[in-house]
């Protein structure tokens, strides 16, 4: 399967020099349909409100527009060097981070200087960059406030402003900030303004026409259309079978680089520690990950080094990662929308993918909505039980991906070794402490007992006074 691209090409745009250059050594030649009906409104001078899914070339899209404006109206003379002149605002650190490396490339030769604030990481190395000047700052909302706030910049001379996937920052909760930001940049009138997003629903539209120029609303490729082009199936399996089936159909199915989706944290990593115990890589994608491990997790994943990733639905939101050979939905979601988020993290600009869905008995109930959704039923896949592996359990729960790195040694009977059941190192205990020592509290004593014997052998509580 090939990417869709349409008739135009990004010769015929007319491009400043240093543009052309970087489009041509990313490869591109012709446009896709957003960037074909996108562009020439864009390098006019018209705001634009699209509709387009990851995958589609938006990115590439809203960077050349930006690129191309800032070239051909220079700065205001009066403009300080700690004066962004183009604001792009991404809902997640890694969408931001992916923005930013796909503008190195395109804007190479454009002699404008990029800089880059997500939260997280690198708090002072990301001011001290914001204070040496930046033409572009790329972002996410609530780092970016944050600097703002504290004067590191100001957005008196911003001449673009680009908003990507607007629907999440709803999403998100993000939409406040939003606004916040936008007020402060110059009236929509004295700058270019793109906004993209998987849909132009009601919220985003209001958000547009109260904060753009009258934007051209442009509608490419409606997510439902995408997920029809990857490959879908749906087993059957009982609560029991799920694991096994998983792992059988990661063995057998040629899954190179595979996201897992549940819906609950608990699971996801419950899940990861059986996929170790049974010889895949795996990590746990959820919500709390610091920010360097998830960095360097995704890295991991990109390499080849993790096979899998298990995530819930927050924790995948903006995650941008390219040959995903098959998606799992281990647990189908509540949502249909979210099915169809899920499955396009695959067969992202034409590459081929999978999507695999397993329906037991206690998420099958949202399949007919999901089918609704799509247009069509998904086709149903078949398995002999006696054919699926007998998975080794996980006994102990081992450190997750990067913990001994940032979080010290394993944890020991549920805490770190050196603690005390307060946290602290022998806190209420040790030489000379008064009170009754960690180690002779109550809980501990009824553990003790049970690893005697003393108590019930099966785990259920003992009956009184036995």
């Amino acid at each position: 399967m090939t990417q869709q691209y349409s008739d135009l090409s990004f010769t015929g745009l007319h491009l400043p020099e240093s543009v052309a250059r970087g489009i041509a050594d990313a490869g591109f030649e012709r446009c896709t349909p957003i960037q074909a009906q996108a562009l020439p409104r864009a390098l006019a001078g018209l705001d634009v409100a699209g509709q387009a899914q990851t995958g589609t070339g938006k990115t590439a899209a809203f960077l050349v527009a930006l690129f191309t404006h800032l070239l051909r109206y220079p700065a205001a003379p009066d403009r300080p060097i700690t004066s962004p002149r183009a604001l792009v605002l991404a809902p997640t650190r890694e969408l931001a981070i992916q923005i930013h490396k796909d503008a190195e490339l395109l804007g190479q030769y454009t002699g404008l200087v990029l800089g880059l604030a997500f939260g997280g990481v690198d708090y002072d190395k990301q001011r001290r960059a914001l204070q040496a000047g930046v033409d572009v700052l790329i972002g996410t909302p609530g780092r970016i406030i944050d600097y703002f706030r504290q004067h590191v910049f100001d957005l008196r001379h911003a001449q673009v402003m680009v908003l990507d996937e607007a629907d999440r920052m709803f999403d998100l909760g993000f939409i406040k900030d939003i606004r916040y930001l936008l007020r402060r940049l110059p009236d929509p009138e004295r700058r270019l303004n793109l906004l993209f997003s998987a849909t132009l629903s009601h919220r985003v539209l209001e958000l547009a026409y109260e904060h753009m120029n009258d934007p051209e609303l442009i509608r490419i490729e409606p997510e439902r259309i995408t997920a029809e082009r990857v490959r879908q199936v749906i087993y059957y399996p009982a609560m029991e079978e799920k694991a096994s089936l998983l792992v059988h159909l990661m063995r057998t199915g040629a899954a190179t680089r595979t996201l897992v989706f549940v819906n609950t944290k608990r699971l996801a990593e419950r899940l990861e520690r059986l996929l170790r115990a049974n010889g895949i890589v795996a990590a746990t994608m959820s919500g709390d990950v610091p920010q360097r491990k998830r960095m360097r997790m995704l890295r991991e994943f990109h390499e080849g080094k993790v096979a899998a990733l298990v995530a819930t639905d927050v924790a995948a939101r903006g995650l941008h990662i390219p040959d995903v050979s098959h998606v799992f939905n281990y647990d189908l979601p509540q949502d249909p929308e979210d099915y169809v988020h899920r499955i396009g993290r695959t067969a992202r600009a034409g590459a081929a993918g999978d999507a695999v869905s397993f329906g037991c008995e206690q998420y099958v109930v949202s399949l007919p909505d999901i089918e609704d959704f799509l247009g069509h039923r998904i086709p149903v896949g078949s398995f002999d039980p006696a054919a699926l592996p007998e998975l080794k359990p996980a006994h102990y729960a081992p450190r997750s991906f990067g913990d001994e790195e940032e979080d010290g040694p394993p944890p020991v009977h549920g805490r770190r070794p050196e603690q005390g059941r307060h946290g602290g190192r022998g806190h209420g205990g040790g030489s000379g402490g008064s009170g009754q020592a960690a180690g002779s509290s109550a809980p501990a004593k009824r553990r003790r007992r049970r690893r005697h014997g003393k108590g019930r052998p099966d785990g259920a509580p003992q009956a009184p006074g036995g």
